[in-house]
């Protein structure tokens, strides 16, 4: 740098600034104004909760509570199993890229109101039950049915005896 002497540049504290008496008491009346407006609109507004979530009662395996509830303890799993997984347990990866799955699932249902996955409950122990809603025919005419759905037209399951007795009857 041709021997010159790098500029010195000083640094300015910042003055604070202090409010007058009258200041005070006008903010914080405000403050109070405020929060008195706040508590009054108490009831807080999901708005990316979808409404038909907001409907469930609170009893509800698929409510909201219900649902941050599933997801609080999942996430504590999640945190068991990577420990696991530094121990050294080579199965601990599967469970928590599931077990993120399975949040991840929740957190779409909780904002678009369409629970995808098979299974719900805090441990995945309760399996959800498929509905027809648009019924597929085969080429005589005939609704195709799976076992275990809930058939519109008929306003019930379709069982594996029904399956089996109408297979029976139509020879395949």
């Amino acid at each position: 740098m041709n021997g010159e002497l790098p500029i010195e540049v000083k640094k300015r504290k910042k003055v604070k600034r202090t409010m007058t008496a009258e200041q005070k008491q006008a903010a914080s009346e405000r403050l109070a104004k405020a929060r008195a407006a706040r508590a009054a609109n108490a009831t807080p507004e999901y708005k990316n909760i979808h409404e038909n979530v907001l409907k469930r009662d609170e009893d509800h395996p698929l409510s909201l509570p219900s649902i941050r509830e599933v997801i609080k303890h999942t996430r504590e799993k999640i945190t068991a199993e990577k420990q696991n997984l530094r121990m050294g347990d080579k199965n601990a990866t599967a469970r928590i890229a599931s077990m993120e799955g399975y949040i991840r699932n929740l957190n779409a249902y909780l904002a678009n109101g369409d629970y995808v996955d098979m299974f719900y409950g805090a441990e995945q122990q309760h399996r959800t039950q498929s509905v027809c809603i648009a019924p597929s025919y085969n080429k005589y005419g005939e609704i195709n049915r799976s076992v275990n759905v809930w058939y519109m037209d008929l306003g019930m399951v379709w069982t594996q005896e029904m399956d089996a007795e109408w297979r029976k009857t139509r020879g395949y």
